[in-house]
């Protein structure tokens, strides 16, 4: 891994803070045109890549990304689950998609070390806040639950449940 580390520390030597500017409902951030814009000529020169893919494992979606040393292929994976939020004026697909390019956003910049938005960490109280699990992935959920493949605690800690399966998964 000495070749993709070093590499890594040169890119991040060099790369600038990416300033946000693309609005939002009340807020900015750095979109991922602004940040390929500024990280794909430092990449190639440090001889790096990274590719970004959607996975499926046991009805939960997830954003895995690579990072990788072209010459060497040594590789760092990162791998973050994407919640399935219903957006005011979209569709399901249209909701997954703007979740996609959410997480793809956050994951490449962690992954990377960027630097793309102010640092917030103290600035209120945090709110942890499940994402819903619609009625077709909870099913798939039972179901790798009965088979033995996830635990019930997983699937509680993971998604903001309906009573009702609330009560279907107390069932099991």
């Amino acid at each position: 891994m000495k070749n993709l580390f070093k590499a890594l520390a040169a890119f991040q030597q060099e790369v600038p803070v990416i300033h946000k500017g693309t609005q939002g409902f009340g807020y900015s951030y750095a979109d991922l045109p602004a940040i390929f814009d500024k990280i794909n000529p430092l990449l190639k020169k440090h001889g790096l890549g990274f590719t970004q893919m959607l996975d499926t494992k046991e009805g939960i979606d997830y954003i895995v990304t690579l990072i990788f040393h072209v010459e060497s292929g040594e590789n760092l994976e990162s791998k973050v689950a994407i919640p399935h939020v219903t957006l005011k004026g979209m569709n399901d697909f249209q909701s997954f998609g703007s979740g996609v390019t959410y997480y793809r956003r956050y994951a490449l910049s962690s992954s990377l070390g960027l630097v793309t938005d102010k640092d917030t960490d103290a600035s209120g109280e945090q709110v942890k806040k499940l994402p819903a699990i619609d009625n077709k992935r909870f099913q798939d959920a039972c179901k790798a639950i009965v088979e033995g493949k996830v635990t019930k605690e997983k699937i509680t800690s993971s998604f903001t449940l309906t009573e009702s399966q609330t009560e279907m998964l107390e069932a099991l």
